[in-house]
């Protein structure tokens, strides 16, 4: 598997949701919990949340460079 998103078993330890109940599935609790807590996931064919990893470890999802804010030569030092 990929180290691009998370494991079925890693998304049950993160939602802590590991079953179906009151009529939902797993995979819908998972989602309720992942859409109230603001993490970001899409939902593969089967329902199933699938979680980038670098929404989890705090890294950037794109290799774009940080753009430097404008700031005008008077203000700048040296």
């Amino acid at each position: 598997m990929s180290d691009t998103f998370l494991t079925e078993e890693e998304v049950a330890e993160l939602t802590g949701v590991r079953t179906g109940r009151r009529g939902k599935t797993r995979e819908e609790r998972q989602i309720d919990w992942l859409r109230t807590s603001g993490i970001p996931f899409w939902t593969n064919a089967r329902r199933r949340p699938i979680i980038p990893r670098a929404a989890i470890e705090g890294r950037r999802q794109t290799d774009e460079p940080v753009r430097k804010k404008w700031r005008p030569k008077v203000l700048a030092s040296g």
